[in-house]
């Protein structure tokens, strides 16, 4: 029997809100019959969530292969001249994968969905093999990747990384140490393009810097003890992120450019006059935006890359296509060079609806990204008509619809003042009934509670800490609101401000096209509020407004998944407001973190200052086991103070529902699906390949 919540059913709720039962209605492709919550459980438990498994490199150099292969179409090319043999473009010391079941086959075109330039993820996922470091397929161990080693030193002030002998651009130029002093010397340190330090390059507020000791060792040297320092560069962080994600939020970091292509569009080689010239004949207003445009991969086919595949139709166009790149520096176990998928062909879809019909109806080869959890029914009964698989990779973080509070609005005092109050937030999360959530959205697989990643992860300070805070009990939360001083209503029972101009409302901003429908869970959690007595109003904006009105400072609510908290330190925008890019729980405090005090707002709240400096202080932690417990109170003090406000995580909603065609092999029954693993970068994607 479907349950009552606020005056409406389950059912009644979805339909309302123009979602079907136990999926949305897709032209007509409903299933012929409709999973429970429970029966879905057990059946996608059994049946869905495989082995977590993956390739693994080969790092024991006596065993790397002394002949190679490479694709017929390259082959084609070294005959008529046009390229050097596969030997020659390798580097001396490649990358050897051994593929997860078998060597594979050279050839075929992936076939992907994507959004528009603003889902510029789609891709950067896929060719993060770019990053000096990389996570294994469990997502718990660093491997080397553009680097060859890496080595700390034993006060943890220094970072030397070690590169691959004869490593190339894609244009066929030495990637060298070079790379990397102009990216920090003309890119990193130039106040036009960066201003302020980024926090990643920083131990306790103090920046890092980066020299070349010889030609194939780069040194990150920090003031003090930074052993954190190689799980940054491993991650899904700015300084970590790879040549991919330098666009990504405007970013200038990644620790590298290709300087022999990069240094024509900055005015020390030339002249302000003259960049600015060339950026206006582009279409530009300035140097600065083009320079942003000719560092983008995804935008621009001339710039030179490490990754994978390349692109050569731009993702502004209705195709996002994507061609391997002839200098990769991966090989298998045999020799061949990777990838073996000769292209990426990404179509754009007009909407979610479209791109998911899409899937169904076996369009894609391999899509993860934007395929909807409450589409998994449907998914399900169109797999031998659409000839693939459905595979669920469920995550590790905790929330994957978290109200992230801004603890910096100013906006409007008297909502401030409550945002800003621990009591109200507690409140407004005890007011929460999660597990009707979970039934609606998730259909039920998801874990209900707040912001803690899973209990699997070191991180986790604990199952007990899932709950706290974090259940439904309408009595304590009308109890606590009472106790604040919101005791007045109106007729229809709603609190009223106590500055006397009427009725208490609180905003909740989403934006469209979340993995999760954000604005149909925030429209239920405005009816669970109505027991409490809180108007609340869901706002849906499109993603880039979303960000703007984040980064002015002008939301106070904003609806946003916590993945990539699992490993607090490795993407922490998430928990805590340390990064200027992205920082819903409040960009001021973001800016005054990054900047040590120089810019932006401390917070007001003794806790949340408390949590940041142990934040700060985590790099200065020798081992692992030191950090973990950092982070682990540092959890309990977002919990305890709800400064993020959980619903349900652990699910497959945020890229964990794969459609799979079954021509495809050495696919992974499970991914770890994780942000600081790139997932799906984790699983080696330039090692699957159409069998036939």
């Amino acid at each position: 029997m479907a349950k009552k919540q606020a005056g409406m059913t389950r059912r009644e709720f979805l339909r309302n809100t123009g979602l079907a039962t136990g999926a949305v209605a897709l032209a007509g492709l409903a299933p012929t019959t409709t999973l429970t919550a429970q029966a879905g459980e057990q059946k996608i438990g059994a049946q869905l969530i495989g082995k977590l498994e993956g390739p693994e490199l080969v790092l024991d150099p006596a065993k790397w292969p002394k002949k190679f292969g490479e694709a017929p179409a390259l082959a084609e090319l070294v005959k008529a001249g046009k390229l050097p043999p596969v030997e020659k473009r390798i580097p001396e010391e490649p990358m050897v994968v051994k593929p997860l079941h078998s060597i594979g086959k050279y050839g075929g075109t992936w076939r992907r969905g994507f959004t528009g330039p603003g889902d510029a993820e789609n891709g950067n996922r896929i060719v993060s093999t770019d990053k000096i470091l990389f996570w294994d397929y469990t997502g718990t161990k660093v491997m080397p990747c553009l680097a060859k080693d890496w080595k700390v030193s034993d006060d943890g002030r220094v970072v030397a990384i070690t590169l691959r002998k004869g490593h190339k651009w894609s244009d066929g130029q030495p990637f060298t140490v070079d790379d990397f002093v102009f990216w920090y010397e003309d890119v990193y340190m130039n106040k036009d393009i960066q201003p302020s330090p980024h926090p990643d390059f920083m131990v306790n507020g103090k920046p890092g810097r980066l020299y070349k000791r010889d030609d194939y060792t780069v040194v990150f040297e920090f003031p003090e003890p930074n052993y954190l320092f190689v799980d940054i560069l491993a991650g899904s962080t700015a300084m970590g992120g790879g040549q991919a994600t330098q666009q990504f939020f405007g970013r200038t970091m990644g620790a590298y450019m290709p300087a022999h292509y990069i240094k024509q569009f900055l005015p020390k080689y030339s002249s302000r006059d003259e960049v600015d010239k060339k950026a206006k004949a582009a279409g530009f207003d300035g140097w600065l935006s083009y320079i942003k445009n000719r560092w983008d991969w995804h935008l621009n086919t001339e710039l030179p890359t490490l990754g994978p595949w390349r692109t050569v139709s731009p993702a502004n166009t209705p195709t996002w296509g994507l061609e391997r790149n002839p200098y990769y520096y991966g090989i298998d176990s045999e020799g061949n060079q990777l990838p073996y998928i000769d292209k990426i062909n990404m179509g754009l879809a007009e909407n979610l609806e479209v791109l998911n019909l899409r899937a169904i109806a076996g369009q894609y080869d391999l899509q993860e990204r934007h395929t909807g959890m409450g589409r998994i029914p449907v998914f399900l009964e169109n797999r031998s008509k659409g000839n693939y698989d459905v595979r669920l990779d469920p995550a590790l973080n905790g929330s994957d619809a978290t109200l992230q509070v801004n603890h910096a609005y100013e906006g409007d005092p008297e909502v401030a003042k409550w945002l800003h109050n621990r009591d109200f937030r507690r409140a407004l999360s005890l007011g929460i009934e999660r597990d009707q959530l979970n039934e609606t959205f998730w259909l039920g697989i998801g874990v209900a509670g707040s912001i803690i990643p899973a209990d699997s992860s070191p991180y986790s300070p604990g199952a007990e800490w899932r709950k706290k805070w974090s259940t439904y009990n309408p009595k304590q939360a009308n109890e606590l609101l009472d106790k604040i001083g919101l005791t007045k209503k109106d007729s229809e029972g709603y609190r009223l401000r106590t500055d006397g101009k009427g009725r208490l409302r609180i905003e909740m901003q989403t934006s469209a096209g979340a993995f999760i429908p954000h604005t149909q869970v925030a429209e239920m959690i405005k009816e669970h509020w109505k027991k409490i007595g809180i108007q609340a109003d869901a706002k849906e904006l499109e993603r880039g407004l979303f960000f703007t009105r984040c980064k002015a400072n002008e939301h106070q609510i904003a609806i946003w998944a916590n993945d990539g908290t699992e490993v607090l330190y490795l993407f922490p925008r998430h928990a805590l407001p340390v990064d200027p890019v992205e920082a819903l729980l409040g960009h001021p405090i973001a800016d005054w973190f990054a900047s040590n005090g120089k810019a932006g707002k401390a917070p007001a709240d003794p806790e949340m200052l408390k949590a940041l400096e142990m934040f700060r202080s985590a790099g200065a932690k020798k081992t692992a086991q030191e950090r973990y417990k950092v982070a682990q109170e540092i959890f309990k003090i977002i919990v305890d103070n709800q400064f993020s406000i959980g619903t349900v995580g652990q699910s497959p909603a945020t890229m964990g529902v794969r459609i799979v065609s079954k021509k495809l092999g050495n696919i992974p029954a499970r991914e770890v699906n994780a942000q600081h693993a790139r997932t799906p970068c984790s699983s080696h994607p330039t090692t699957f390949f159409f069998k036939s």
